[in-house]
C-alpha cells in the first residue's frame, strides 16, 4: 500500500528533513522539529504525489487517501486531547500548502477548521473566553468563505469595516463576543447568497474540501505566474499540512509572529523578525495590521518589542533560534504563536534573502565554521547577484522626502505612479518604467511587482506579503509607510503635504525606507566587500573561464570591472550602424563600381582600425575574440526614399538604378540569406577590410600596452569546410600583407562560429580549418527548432504554460536538442583537433543552467553581456563543484 499521509509530533514522527520532494519544505521541517524536540503542535502531511495523483485523474483522490486521514485525525486528536467536531472539547485543525521550494502566500491556507455553532460554543466553555471562540469562528468563515467557496474576500472586510463604523470602534479586538455573533450569522448570510449554498458545518466536510482548495491553488493564476518567475515545475506539485490549531488571539498573553534567525536585507547577524498581540499569523503576513518588534535593539518610540511584553516566550524563541539555525546550517524564515504565555513552533524554512543578505550570510556561516567556502558558494543563487548591479541614490542629488517606511528590500527605483497590477504590466509593455503603490498587496499583485521597477505599500511590515516577494524578485520595495494615503478610486497618493496623480513620479530607496518626489539621481553600485570575497572563492573554484560580448570601449570597460577574462565576440555589424558610418556601408553594398566601393571600403577601414585599437587597448592583453560582418544584407540596404537619395548623391548615380539593386538585393528569408561567410566569399573585399583593419589594430595596439595582442579572427554562419578553408585562406594572405607591409611578427588564430546543424553534425572536418570553435547558440537554436526568435514570442511563452516546451529555448539551452549538437560539436572537433579551444558568445552564456551544461561538455570558456559576467563567474564555480561532487559520489 502506498503511504500517502505521514504524521508528526507527539509521539509519531513519520518524516524527515531529507523529505521534503514528498512532504514539501513545510512538511519535511515540521517532521524534524517535531524529532528534534521542538514544540510543535501535531499533525499530518498529505505528499505531493497525491497532488501529482489529483490533477492527472481528473481532481479524483487515491482510494485508499480518506482511510489513511482518519487514522491520522485519531493521532492528533490522541496527541493534543481533543476531538475533532467534538462539542465540547473541539480539536480546530490548520490546512496549508507545502510545496518543496517555498512559494510565498502563492497557494491557500484555511485556519480554525471545525468551528460551527455547535463546536463554537465548547470552544467558548473550554477556553473561557467566549470572545475568543466567536472571534475564531468569524476567522474561519472568512477564510474559508473565500479560500474553499469563492466569495470575494473583501466582501467579508467590507462587512467588518461596516459593524467597526457602526459600533464606533478602531480595531476588531475591541468588538464583543456577543456583536461577534452577529458578525458570524452576517458572513454566513454573505456566503449563501454569494454561493447559493449553505456554509457547511460539517467538520469532515469542511477539512475535505480545504485539502481540495489547496490542492486547487497548485494551479491558480498567481502560483502559474509565481512558478513561471521562478523556474518551478508543475509536476513537483504540493503537499497539505494539517496541523492542530494553536492560538495566539485569546488574549494579551497570547501573540503571533515571523522571525529570522538573521536579517534578511542585510544578512546582519541580529534576531529579526515581527509579531502581534492577540492575532493570528495571517494578520501579520497580510500586513493588514502593523507589526511589533521581537528585539528591544530594534525597537523604535512607542513600540512595544517582544522581548518585554512577553519576555519568557521571547526568550525561549531565541534559544530556538540558534538550535534551528546550526540545526539547518542555514538563516532560518520561523512562524511561531504564543498561547497563554507558551511558545509554539509552526513552521520553519530556509529564509529568502536579498542578494546582499545572501552574500553576507553566507561568507559569515563559512567564516563562523558553519558550512564550507565550497557550500558558501552553492548557497548564492547566481541570477540573485543582478540584485547588487541596482544603482543607489546619489547622496550628492537634491531630493523631497515624502514619507518613510520600512527598508523591505533595497535599491533604488523611480517610476510613474500606478495603482493596480494590470496597468502596471500595460506600461511596462511599452518600456516605462513605473512604481506599483498599494495600500497593501496581495499574490494576485505578483505579475504587476515582476513588472514594476519598486514597490510601495502604506500598510505592512518586513515580512508582509510585499517585502517577502518584492525581496525574492529583486524588486525594490518600501512597505509600510503610514504617512502616506492612496485613494484608488481618485487615483491620488497624499503625502508630505503633496497630492500627486497616477504618472507623477517618486523615487524609492530600498535601503532606507525613504519614499521622494519625482526623480532623484543615481549612482552606480559598488561591488567590493562581501562580493568581492565571493567573486574571488568562485574565480578559485571554477574551470569555466568567462568572456563578455562587447564591441565599445564602455562595454569592454564595464566587462572588465565585473572580472571578465577577455571578449568573447565582438559583433562588428554593431559597429557599422553609427551614423557617421551607415552611409558608407550602404555606399560599399549599393554601388558596382570597383572604384567607388574602393572609396567606401578604405573610409570603413579607417573606422575599423580605430575601432579595434580602443578594444585592444582597453583589454590589454587578454583574449578578444571579432567576428567578421554576420548580419543579413537587407539591415544596411537604404529603406525610405530619403535613405535612397543620400546614397544616390553619395555616388553620384541615378536613383532608379539604385532602387533596382536595392530590390535585386532584398531577400524574402534575410537570417537565411545573403549572409556571413556567403557575404565575405561572394563580396570578399570587405572581409579583406575587416581583417586588415584587426591586423593593423593589433600591431598599434601591441605597441601602446607594451604586450603582443594575438587577434582571434572569427569566421560566422559556416556551414561546410570548404566555406572556412577559402575564408581562411583570404584572411591569412591579408594579414600576411600588413606583416609584410609593418616589417613585425603578429601571431592570431582564425575560428569559426558553430551556428548551423550541418557545421555541429560535420565538426571534424570544419576543425581542419579552425583553431577554435565559438558556439553560437542563438542562431543554432534558431535553425535547429526552426524557431525565429524575433517571431517566437507570440506563442512561446504558451508552449511554455503548457509543458510543450520546458523552458523558453532562447533563454536556457535545449539540452535535449541543441545541446545534442553542441555536445557532437565538440567532441567530433577535437577528435581532429585535440585540445581545441572552444566557447560559446549566444546569450546562454549568461544563464546558469546552460553555463552547467556547459561545463559538462568540457568548453573552455563562456561569454555574455557585460552585466551578466558575475553571474557566470558564480555559475562556473557552482557547475565545476556539483560535477566535482557527483564525480565522488
Amino acid at each position: 500500500m502506498v503511504q500517502w499521509v505521514y504524521c508528526f509530533g507527539g509521539t509519531r514522527n513519520e518524516g524527515r528533513a531529507e523529505m521534503r520532494n514528498l512532504l514539501g519544505g513545510k512538511g519535511a521541517n515540521l517532521a524534524e522539529m517535531a524529532s528534534i524536540g521542538l514544540p510543535v503542535p501535531a499533525g499530518f502531511t498529505i505528499t505531493t504525489e497525491v497532488c501529482t495523483a489529483y490533477y492527472k485523474n481528473a481532481c479524483a483522490y487515491p482510494d485508499d487517501l480518506k482511510a489513511q486521514v482518519e487514522n491520522a485525525l485519531r493521532h492528533i486528536e490522541q496527541a493534543i486531547g481533543m476531538g475533532f467536531g467534538d462539542k465540547k472539547n473541539p480539536l480546530l485543525v490548520s490546512v496549508r500548502s507545502g510545496a518543496r521550494v517555498s512559494m510565498p502566500g502563492m497557494m491557500d491556507t484555511v485556519l480554525n477548521l471545525g468551528l460551527n455553532d455547535e463546536t463554537v460554543e465548547g470552544l467558548a466553555s473550554s477556553s473561557g473566553d467566549p470572545r475568543f471562540a466567536w472571534d475564531s469562528y468569524r476567522r474561519f468563515i472568512q477564510m474559508y468563505g473565500s479560500v474553499v467557496m469563492g466569495v470575494p474576500h473583501h466582501r467579508f472586510e467590507d462587512i467588518l469595516e461596516e459593524a467597526k463604523h457602526a459600533l464606533r470602534v478602531q480595531d476588531d479586538t475591541e468588538i464583543t463576543a456577543e456583536q461577534l455573533r452577529v458578525l458570524v450569522k452576517d458572513y454566513r448570510a454573505l456566503v449563501l447568497s454569494e454561493t447559493g449554498k449553505e456554509f457547511p458545518t460539517d467538520p469532515h466536510v469542511q477539512l475535505w474540501g480545504a485539502i481540495g482548495a489547496v490542492f486547487g491553488s497548485w494551479m491558480n493564476p498567481r502560483a502559474n505566474t509565481y512558478r513561471k518567475l521562478h523556474d518551478i515545475p508543475a509536476e513537483w506539485g504540493t503537499a497539505v499540512s494539517v496541523q492542530a490549531m494553536v492560538f495566539g488571539n485569546m488574549g494579551d498573553d497570547c501573540a503571533t509572529g515571523v522571525c529570522f534567525t538573521r536579517d534578511p536585507s542585510t544578512g546582519e547577524n541580529v534576531f529579526y523578525g515581527e509579531y502581534l498581540v492577540n492575532a493570528q499569523g495571517e494578520d501579520v503576513v497580510a500586513g493588514i495590521r502593523t507589526p511589533q518588534p521581537m528585539a528591544i535593539a530594534r525597537a523604535e518610540d512607542e513600540q512595544k518589542p517582544m522581548e518585554t511584553v512577553l519576555p519568557e516566550a521571547y526568550a525561549e524563541l531565541s534559544r530556538i533560534r540558534s538550535l534551528l539555525e546550526g540545526h539547518h546550517r542555514d538563516m532560518q524564515d520561523i512562524e511561531f504563536t504564543v498561547q497563554k504565555n507558551v511558545l509554539y513552533i509552526l513552521q520553519t524554512r530556509s529564509g529568502k534573502r536579498t542578494a546582499a543578505a545572501a552574500l553576507k550570510v553566507a561568507i559569515d556561516m563559512a567564516h563562523e565554521g558553519l558550512i564550507t567556502q565550497e557550500e558558501a558558494i552553492l548557497r548564492v543563487p547566481p541570477s540573485s547577484l543582478n540584485q547588487l548591479l541596482h544603482p543607489a541614490l546619489d547622496p550628492k542629488a537634491e531630493r523631497t522626502q515624502l514619507a518613510r517606511g520600512l527598508p523591505a528590500s533595497p535599491g533604488a527605483a523611480a517610476g510613474a505612479i500606478v495603482f493596480t497590477a494590470e496597468d502596471v504590466e500595460a506600461h511596462a509593455a511599452r518600456d516605462e518604467d513605473v512604481i506599483l503603490v498599494r495600500i497593501e498587496t496581495s499574490p494576485e499583485d505578483v505579475h504587476g511587482m515582476h513588472a514594476a521597477k519598486g514597490v510601495l505599500t502604506t500598510r505592512g511590515g518586513m515580512t508582509s506579503h510585499a517585502a517577502v516577494v518584492a525581496r525574492g524578485m529583486g524588486r525594490v520595495c518600501v512597505a509600510g509607510a503610514g504617512g502616506i494615503q492612496v485613494d484608488y478610486k481618485a487615483k491620488t497618493v497624499t503625502a508630505g503635504g503633496h497630492v500627486l496623480k497616477e504618472g507623477d513620479w517618486i523615487t524609492l530607496d530600498g535601503g532606507t525606507g525613504s519614499v521622494y518626489l519625482g526623480r532623484v539621481a543615481t549612482i552606480p553600485p559598488v561591488l567590493s566587500g562581501d562580493f568581492a570575497t565571493l567573486m574571488g572563492w568562485a574565480d578559485d573554484a571554477r574551470r569555466l573561464r568567462v568572456r563578455a560580448n562587447a564591441e565599445t570601449i564602455a562595454d569592454a570597460e564595464t566587462a572588465l570591472s565585473f572580472g571578465a577574462e577577455g571578449i568573447g565576440l565582438a559583433r562588428t555589424e554593431h559597429m557599422f550602424f553609427a551614423p557617421e558610418r551607415i552611409g558608407h556601408v550602404r555606399q560599399m553594398i549599393m554601388t558596382e563600381n570597383p572604384a567607388l566601393r574602393a572609396r567606401a571600403i578604405e573610409a570603413l577601414q579607417q573606422f575599423q582600425r580605430d575601432d579595434f585599437i580602443g578594444l585592444f587597448r582597453t583589454m590589454a592583453g587578454l583574449p578578444v575574440t571579432i567576428r567578421l560582418l554576420d548580419p543579413p544584407l537587407h539591415e544596411f540596404l537604404p529603406h525610405g526614399e530619403n535613405e535612397l537619395a543620400d546614397v544616390a548623391a553619395a555616388l553620384g548615380e541615378n536613383i532608379e538604378v539604385l532602387r533596382a539593386r536595392r530590390d535585386a538585393l532584398s531577400e524574402s528569408n534575410p537570417m537565411l540569406g545573403h549572409r556571413g561567410c556567403r557575404l565575405g566569399i561572394t563580396a570578399p573585399e570587405i572581409y579583406a577590410m575587416q581583417v586588415r583593419a584587426i591586423a593593423q589594430a593589433a600591431i598599434r595596439a601591441a605597441e601602446i600596452v607594451g604586450k603582443p595582442i594575438v587577434p582571434e579572427i572569427m569566421i560566422p554562419l559556416v556551414a561546410t569546410e570548404e566555406e572556412l578553408k577559402r575564408t581562411r585562406a583570404a584572411a591569412e594572405e591579408t594579414i600576411k600583407a600588413v606583416i609584410a607591409e609593418e616589417g613585425v611578427e603578429l601571431k592570431y588564430d582564425i575560428g569559426t562560429m558553430i551556428e548551423l546543424p550541418r557545421a555541429a553534425l560535420t565538426a571534424e572536418h570544419i576543425a581542419h580549418e579552425a583553431d577554435f570553435f565559438s558556439f553560437g547558440t542563438n542562431d543554432l537554436t534558431q535553425t535547429t527548432l526552426g524557431l525565429s526568435r524575433d517571431d517566437a514570442a507570440s506563442f512561446l511563452p504558451f508552449y511554455v504554460e503548457k509543458g510543450i516546451l520546458p523552458r523558453d529555448p532562447f533563454v536556457s539551452i535545449d539540452q535535449e536538442g541543441v545541446g545534442a549538437l553542441v555536445r557532437m560539436g565538440v567532441m567530433k572537433g577535437r577528435t581532429t583537433r585535440p585540445g581545441m579551444k572552444m566557447g560559446i558568445c549566444g546569450e546562454h552564456g549568461g544563464d546558469p543552467d546552460s553555463i552547467a551544461f556547459f561545463e559538462s561538455v568540457g568548453l573552455d570558456y563562456v561569454s555574455c553581456s557585460p552585466f551578466r559576467v558575475p553571474v557566470a563567474r558564480l555559475a562556473a564555480a557552482q557547475a565545476a563543484l556539483q560535477k566535482r561532487e557527483k564525480t565522488i559520489a
